[in-house]
């Protein structure tokens, strides 16, 4: 039967070549929507089967989906179906005062692991070299005039844009334990950034076993089951994704890891302060979704 098959390509056309030359981010994204796939699937009460890369003559193919059975819909699979229409990027000061608990954590690293990724929480002294790898990313980055063209094409995408990074979600420059990208922007970053001191941040690393597009897409389901966990649990987060394109950057992040393994991605999470920031737009469904007679393809972003 194919009527109930859902397949996710990626978008070549879409990814950033100079910033991501492998297709990494570009697949851990399309990690994510299949999460998010699977999650309101979960909510409308059935039950996902999952087959990564199942054709190895399209590597474009990522993922089928098919709905094996209907089940009733628990309260925890329909918080996570609340948590993505509520989850955003906040890349503002994390308010002072206000530590992450340990159960929560907890469970941030049980959402990763059940989705075959591993959770590493930084302690304090391995922040300091978070740091160090943010530095140098910012300074390789500046330097690299292609890449920079990139993100100056991504965060001008106009007012009416349906994707992109807007200069209003961008904080200007602050006193943090570990910097984060301006994406270029400088002083036309334009989201103060408020006034904590991310001291009470908490820096979490994605990392698989392996370093192969299915772990990138393995990546991307751990990192939205942890970011809608993070949501419900009340907390806000930022991806910090140019710590692991920069390759000397990510061998340091790689070094921090115990037991090793290959980081995709880090993620920084913290307690809001009062103010919704403004958020990114989101592309609508009829621009990645394509409903055939037999069967609905999906195209990652």
């Amino acid at each position: 039967m194919y009527d109930d098959v859902l397949d996710l390509y990626a978008d070549a056309d879409r990814r950033l070549p100079d910033v991501d030359p492998h297709g990494r981010l570009m697949i851990l994204s399309c990690g994510i929507a299949l999460h998010h796939a699977r999650v309101s699937l979960a909510a409308a009460g059935y039950e996902p089967a999952v087959d990564r890369m199942p054709d190895a003559g399209q590597p474009s193919l990522l993922a089928r989906i098919r709905d094996r059975r209907a089940r009733p819909a628990t309260e925890e699979r329909l918080a996570a179906y609340r948590s993505m229409r509520l989850r955003h990027t906040d890349r503002r000061l994390f308010a002072d005062g206000m530590p992450v608990p340990d159960e929560v954590l907890t469970q941030l690293r049980v959402a990763a692991e059940a989705e075959g990724a591993r959770l590493h929480p930084l302690q304090q002294q391995d922040v300091v070299y978070l740091g160090y790898a943010a530095q140098g990313a910012h300074t390789v980055g500046a330097h690299d005039a292609r890449a920079a063209a990139e993100l100056h094409r991504w965060t001008h995408r106009g007012a009416d844009a349906p994707d992109g990074v807007p200069v209003g979600t961008v904080a200007g420059a602050a006193d943090r334990p570990v910097p984060l990208r301006d994406f270029g922007l400088g002083d036309e970053a334009a989201l103060p950034p408020g006034t904590g001191d991310d001291t009470d941040a908490v820096y979490l690393v994605v990392a698989t076993v392996s370093d192969e597009p299915v772990d990138w897409l393995v990546a991307g389901e751990a990192t939205s089951a942890v970011w809608l966990t993070a949501t419900t649990q009340g907390l806000v987060g930022s991806p910090m994704s140019d710590v692991i394109e920069i390759p000397g950057a990510r061998a340091l992040v790689r070094s921090l890891l115990q037991p090793p393994g290959q980081p995709q991605l880090v993620l920084r999470f913290g307690l809001a302060q009062t103010a919704e920031p403004p958020v990114s737009p989101r592309r609508p469904a009829s621009d990645t979704v394509t409903v055939t007679e037999r069967r609905t393809i999906g195209e990652g972003v």
